[in-house]
Order: structure tokens, then C-alpha cells, then sequence
């Protein structure tokens, strides 16, 4: 099982990425992790509704002007790396 996955979602207001983490107790520590970007205005920790979910997700919103798709690639990269000096550590 992967330690993650992320996806691009619209809402009403502004377009998302959400990232869902197989492991729900590392939710503080992935949102802390991810706070180093400039590009971020806000990160949420929310309840998911929907089937075949785990049960919180990590909401990122991110400021104007910055582009989803490169934030996508760049946060999930980031994520990558995260779990992979993890692993080493552990």
C-alpha cells in the first residue's frame, strides 16, 4: 500500500489538493512538513466523506496565481522524499 495519494479538486471556491495518507496519525506531521511552501496559503485537516475513503485527508489551499498542477507535482514529490528518509530512519 502506498503511504499516500494526492489529488487536484474543485470546490466552488478555489481548486484543492488533497492528500490521503494511508498512516491518518501522521496528519500533523505531513501538514507541518508541507508549511514550508510559499506558494500554500492555508492547510486543513479534514474529516473525508465519501466511500472507499480513509477517514481525514489533508486540505491544501493555495494562494493566487500559483499553478495547481506544478504545486501537485511538487507536493507529492516532497512527499515522496518525506517517506523515503522515513523508511531510512527508521
Amino acid at each position: 500500500m502506498l503511504p499516500f495519494r494526492s489529488e487536484i479538486r474543485n470546490s466552488p471556491t478555489q481548486q484543492t489538493i488533497k492528500v490521503f495518507l494511508s498512516d491518518e496519525n501522521l496528519g500533523a506531521k505531513i501538514k507541518k512538513h508541507l508549511e514550508h511552501f510559499k506558494e500554500i496559503e492555508m492547510i486543513e485537516i479534514r474529516e473525508s466523506i465519501g466511500q472507499n475513503r480513509v477517514g481525514e485527508n489533508i486540505t491544501v489551499f493555495l494562494k493566487e496565481g500559483a499553478d495547481i498542477n506544478k504545486m501537485k507535482q511538487s507536493i507529492d514529490s516532497s512527499l515522496w522524499w518525506y517517506f523515503e528518509e522515513d523508511v531510512v530512519d527508521e
